[in-house]
């Protein structure tokens, strides 16, 4: 059995005594495509940059294949590729010379897949850097991350500047590159569809902790909206178990519980005495839900 990409453990960084982060842990395995989710400012950047040893953690620890991030060897840093929010390319290269210069660094390069990826996406080879577009400059950022097809993909906010009709194509080659179950990817956005297309496992920050890790599936059982209908007016006092937002109508109620099961199905309709009906909930309720 394989071990985990990344272990961290009770990770916490702050900045000028302020915690940004607080005693996160999360295990990445093999063949994850983690989706990371949190407001602006949540903390996305910051632990993804621990992650890929940017900077030192204020507490805790993250491992990256079994090393500490902030003192990776070049043997392990060799299996990570990286895309971040702002482009790092040369202004005065052409695409074509960024790629090789990129190319030049590894000894295992995947030119079929590059030449596939720039023409699917219609990147101008000759046109000079400085020129592109701001989305032509982040798929070509991409390109460069996936040419040495790292077993660990790390993105920021990727597809930011993607329309998209340019978005659709960049997930599906994120899809082929985890494909094998051997290689993982990590990626933050704040495009939810987007993660909810792709990822197999969520990540939710909120107040610099992880309010949710796991299985996406999971995350859908468990979040529910609950209906309740009752005969009489049910009170505005009404403690909802586990509920992350609860509105009222009369004799109507509406809640958005988290924990969801057999138990907390009874207790609810006990309480309101009144049948229920449950609702499924998409990605982006339930992040709306808990951050309310």
């Amino acid at each position: 059995m394989q071990q985990p990409y990344v272990v961290a453990r009770a990770l916490g960084k702050s900045f000028d005594g302020k915690h940004v982060l607080d005693d996160v842990s999360f295990a990445v395995e093999p063949g994850d495509i983690v989706g990371v989710l949190g407001k602006n400012g949540a903390g996305k950047t910051t632990l993804l940059e621990l992650v890929l040893g940017f900077t030192p953690a204020s507490g805790g620890q993250v491992a990256v294949f079994g090393h500490d991030s902030y003192r990776l060897p070049g043997t392990a840093k060799a299996r990570v590729g990286f895309v971040p929010q702002q482009d790092e390319l040369i202004n005065q290269l052409t695409a074509r010379d960024q790629i090789k210069l990129i190319r030049s660094f590894y000894e295992t390069w995947d030119d079929a897949l590059i030449e596939r990826v720039v023409e699917t996406w219609g990147i101008d080879l000759d046109e000079r850097i400085k020129n592109m577009s701001v989305g032509q400059r982040q798929k070509l950022s991409i390109v460069l991350a996936l040419g040495h097809r790292p077993d660990l993909l790390i993105l920021d906010e990727p597809v930011a500047s993607l329309d998209p009709l340019a978005r659709r194509p960049f997930l599906e080659q994120i899809i082929d590159v985890a494909a094998d179950g051997r290689r993982s990817v990590v990626f933050s956005s704040h495009i939810v569809s987007d993660i909810e297309r792709l990822a197999n496992r969520i990540w939710i920050i909120k107040d610099g902790r992880l309010h949710w890790r796991g299985d996406f599936d999971d995350l859908k059982s468990s979040v529910v909206r609950v209906h309740v209908r009752a005969v009489q007016p049910l009170p505005r006092d009404l403690r909802v178990p586990n509920a992350l937002s609860v509105e009222y109508a009369d004799s109507y109620m509406t809640a958005v519980v988290h924990g969801w099961n057999d138990e907390l199905e009874q207790e609810i309709a006990a309480l309101t005495r009144a049948p229920l009906e449950v609702e499924g909930l998409n990605l982006e309720d339930i992040f709306l839900a808990m951050h309310r």
